[in-house]
C-alpha cells in the first residue's frame, strides 16, 4: 500500500510542470532584458528533507515575534473593550 502511494506521488512529481511560461517577459527595452536567456540552463538544487525542515523552522522563528505581538495586541484590545464596556 505504501509503495503504491510513493509511486503515485513520484509519478505526479515527474509529470508536474513548473517551468510553464504563459507570456515571455524577456522583451527588448525592459531593464531585465537578456538576449542570451534562452541559452541558459536552470540550475536545480537538491535539498534534503533535513535541510528543508531546517528552513521551515527558521521561517517560523523569524515570524514568531510578529505573531506574538499580534496576539498580545488582540488580547490588549479585548481587555480594554471589556473594561470600557462593563
Amino acid at each position: 500500500m505504501k509503495k503504491e502511494k510513493r509511486e503515485k506521488k513520484k509519478k505526479y512529481r515527474d509529470n508536474f510542470d513548473d517551468e510553464t511560461t504563459f507570456a515571455n517577459m524577456n522583451v527588448e527595452g525592459f531593464r531585465w532584458y537578456d538576449p542570451h536567456r534562452k541559452n541558459r540552463k536552470k540550475e536545480k538544487t537538491d535539498i534534503s528533507k533535513k535541510e528543508y525542515w531546517a528552513m521551515v523552522r527558521g521561517a517560523f522563528r523569524a515570524m514568531w515575534p510578529m505573531f506574538v505581538c499580534l496576539i498580545a495586541g488582540g488580547i490588549l484590545m479585548w481587555l480594554l473593550a471589556y473594561l470600557w464596556l462593563t
